[in-house]
């Protein structure tokens, strides 16, 4: 079937019209998919902090110290679920928080068997339970609060109350990621185990 020349040049028009538009909204899309990403409850008082593993920055049991100070928690739980170079990471990230003022009493490291989120929050399954926790302040990196949180109450269901809390992330930031390297990393991995979660690879 042949198209007519107005017909066809019209259909072109409107894809460049299309075109024209996501370029011009970028910004405001492109963060809009990172906020998806997202999920920051208002904290409340809770019975612990739970510092999820995978941040080598310090960002997120620094957040938790700060939330513990402030009295939302009397003890911070710090998850360890891998050694580097032959030191626990919980152990590491506690020796990082002292050293950067918070106080050592508020800090638990938690030696556990993980490779992922999903694993994480089984093995806290247990922990939480052995511990009466029934109210539970989880704070990881920004991007990763979302598929966290959904993670953790799905495991945990109505046995332990999970608010989630963001800790910012220097190298994501929802706004603007798409500027930097790390910022693209982390959004493709990200959404890339999000959609694995959701189709259930």
């Amino acid at each position: 079937m042949r198209f007519r020349r107005p017909a066809f040049l019209a259909v072109v028009l409107l894809l460049l019209v299309l075109a024209g538009l996501c370029l011009l909204t970028a910004p405001w899309w492109l963060a809009a998919s990172a906020r998806l990403l997202i999920q920051s409850d208002p904290p409340q008082h809770a019975q612990a902090i739970l510092v999820l593993a995978g941040d080598q920055k310090g960002e997120r049991v620094m957040k938790a110290c700060e939330l513990a100070t402030a009295g939302l928690a009397p003890r911070v739980l710090v998850s360890g679920p891998t050694d580097i170079y032959g030191r626990n990471e919980a152990n590491l990230a506690v020796e990082f928080a002292v050293k950067h003022g918070c106080p050592q009493s508020l800090l638990e490291p938690v030696a556990i068997q993980a490779f992922s989120t999903e694993e994480e929050a089984s093995e806290f399954e247990r922990e939480l339970r052995a511990r009466n926790i029934t109210r539970l302040l989880i704070v990881t990196s920004n991007y990763h609060t979302a598929r966290a949180g959904r993670i953790f109450r799905r495991r945990l269901g109505n046995a332990v109350e999970v608010r989630m809390f963001a800790a910012p992330d220097r190298l994501f930031d929802p706004d603007r990621w798409w500027q930097s390297r790390e910022g693209q990393k982390t959004a493709f991995y990200e959404w890339s185990k999000t959609v694995s979660m959701v189709v259930g690879l």
